[in-house]
Parts: structure tokens; sequence; C-alpha cells
């Protein structure tokens, strides 16, 4: 019986020896630089169990052995639970550090840009192809609501958020520019200078002439003057769905449109773009001008003008160079 309990006590000794440099080797194997030659972006799904990422994380070699990864994530690291998202690996990443990079570690940060002047089905538009979002709009978004510039959002952010970021920057820009802005304005409300900044914005892309054109344009609302602004047109025809992709007739100058500024001596009901801080800033804060007109000058910008007189002029020296252009002149 003695020998028995030796024999016993010897086996269970060796199975903790055995255990334990089991453990030491778990642990070496757990801890030490990972195969992953250079840095690496891998996404992992929510839901993801621990057995899940291991897997994933070995196919894409981040890490050399699957259990090891599972054991040591279990025996070796706390209990906070890995995240969901897209994360960068460093190359050799090993083991321990890809679990506090999963429990830990920031995601990996994406950027979108919106252009100036684009309309909310455009926006809409660019969200939908944006790679990394998810969900969809439940409703068009009402124009000139959406403040056009860069964003930051992480893999799986919905695009319902974007927008709601967007409005909600929109909204506290303009309060912030409407409480600063000149006294004296024919602005009735904060909506009619988002409505006159949008025209300003879809009329020029050069940003010096921005205030310049706003000034022309607020000149013209004091006097009662139509605004005769091309763009609006354009919105009238195409309803924001894209640009119209070629001249505009003179028939549809004529053309009966809440948005045809050369019918109308009002602003239109509703922006036709969403405009920029610039933009903004420029009708709030607008040139002093006695100027009531400009046309293109031909080379981006805009020639201005004081009288209808000097404005015919304008006017033709632009068909000229419209004509030469047609004509490889």
């Amino acid at each position: 019986m003695r020998r028995f309990f030796s024999m016993l006590f010897l086996l269970s000794a060796v199975l903790a020896v055995a255990g334990a440099g089991a453990g030491l080797w778990i642990y070496g194997e757990f801890t030490k630089p990972g195969p992953l030659a250079s840095d690496t972006v891998i996404i992992i799904e929510p839901g993801s169990g621990v057995s899940t990422i291991a897997r994933q994380l070995a196919s894409n070699g981040v890490i050399a052995d699957a259990l090891v990864f599972q054991l040591g994530a279990r025996f070796l690291s706390d209990e906070t639970a890995m995240k969901a998202g897209e994360f960068l690996f460093p190359e050799r990443t090993s083991g321990r550090d890809a679990v506090r990079l999963l429990q830990y570690g920031k995601t990996v940060v994406h950027r979108i840009t919106f252009a100036e002047g684009l309309t909310s089905f455009e926006i809409a538009e660019q969200l939908a192809r944006t790679k990394g979002l998810v969900g969809t709009l439940a409703a068009p978004v009402p124009e000139g609501v959406l403040l056009p510039e860069t964003y930051h959002f992480s893999y799986g952010g919905r695009r319902a958020d974007m927008i709601q970021r967007m409005r909600e920057n929109m909204a506290q820009l303009i309060a912030d520019l409407w409480a600063g802005r000149e006294q004296g304005l024919p602005f009735a409300s904060p909506q009619e200078a988002v409505v006159l900044a949008s025209i300003v914005e879809k009329e020029t892309g050069v940003a010096s002439e921005r205030a310049r054109v706003a000034g022309v344009f607020i000149n013209r609302l004091r006097k009662g003057m139509r605004l005769q602004s091309d763009p609006t047109v354009v919105y009238g025809l195409t309803n924001g769905k894209g640009p119209l992709g070629r001249p505009l007739r003179r028939s549809e100058l004529k053309r009966e449109t809440a948005y045809n500024t050369y019918v109308i001596k009002a602003l239109p009901p509703t922006p036709i773009a969403n405009p920029g801080r610039e933009a903004l800033h420029a009708v709030l804060h607008p040139m002093q001008t006695d100027e009531f007109y400009f046309v293109a000058d031909g080379s981006g910008g805009h020639v201005f003008a004081k009288t209808l007189a000097e404005h015919n002029r304008n006017v033709a020296r632009w068909r000229k160079i419209e004509k030469d252009r047609k004509s490889g002149g």
C-alpha cells in the first residue's frame, strides 16, 4: 500500500511538472513576437468569439498557432472582452499584444470629405458608395442642412449617424455666424442666408470672389431686382440630382419654376445645395460694393460691373470667348 501511494505521489509530481512545463511553453509562445512581416489591417466582425478571432488572426499571419492564442487569451490575459472593428496589427505582433490591441486599442480611423456645394442627394450618394459605413438613410435629407467638410469614422459606423453629425455641425455654425452677422442685411431669417449662401457657392469656385458675389446679390435683393442666377435654374430642372450636363437653353431661362431667379424676384424657397463655411460667412459679411452684375471672365473667375451697359459689354466678351473655344480658335 505504501508503494502504491509513493507511485501515486510520483505520478502527480510528474503531471504537475509536465503541466508547468506546458504552461511555460504556452506562455512563451503567446508572448514571443509573431510571424507578421508587415503592418496589416484586419476587420473583426461583431459577434466574433475567441476561437473565430484566433482562426482569423492565424489565417492572416498575425499569429502562428490559433490554439495557443485561445489558451493565452483565456488564461493569461484579463477578462476584458475583445472588440469588433477594424484594427492595424503592427509587424511581429505577439499573441498577447494582439489580445491587448483588441481589448483596449483604437480602431482604424477613416476620413471622408464632402465638397462644398454638393446637394443633399449627392451627399447621400457619396455616403452610399463609402465602404466601411453601414445602414441606409430612412428619408431624403432636406437641402442646405448638411455642413460639407472632412469627417472621420471607424469601420461599422452608421450612415445615419454621419448625416446627424453633419446636420448638427451646420446648425451650430449657422447659429454662430448669424449671431455675429453684419447689421442691415436683407434676410428675415438664418434660413434665407443659407439659401443665398448656396447660390454663392454654386456661382463661383474662386474663394476670393465669394464675398464680392455675395455683395452683388445683396445689392440686387435690396433693390428688388431678380438674382438671375443660372444655378438656380439648373436646380429647378434637376431637383439637385446631379449636374445638367449641358448649357441652359433660352427657353429654360424663361420657364416658370419656384427656383428660376430669372422669373421670381425673391430668393428660391430652399437652398440649392449645401454651402460651406466660407460661403456662409460671405453672405453674412459681404463685400461693400456698388456692383450689380457679374459674368464669367473665361479664366474660372468673373468680371464685375456697376451698370447694365458695362455688364452687356462684359457679356459680349464672354460670348466671344465661348464662340472661339467652340471653334477651336
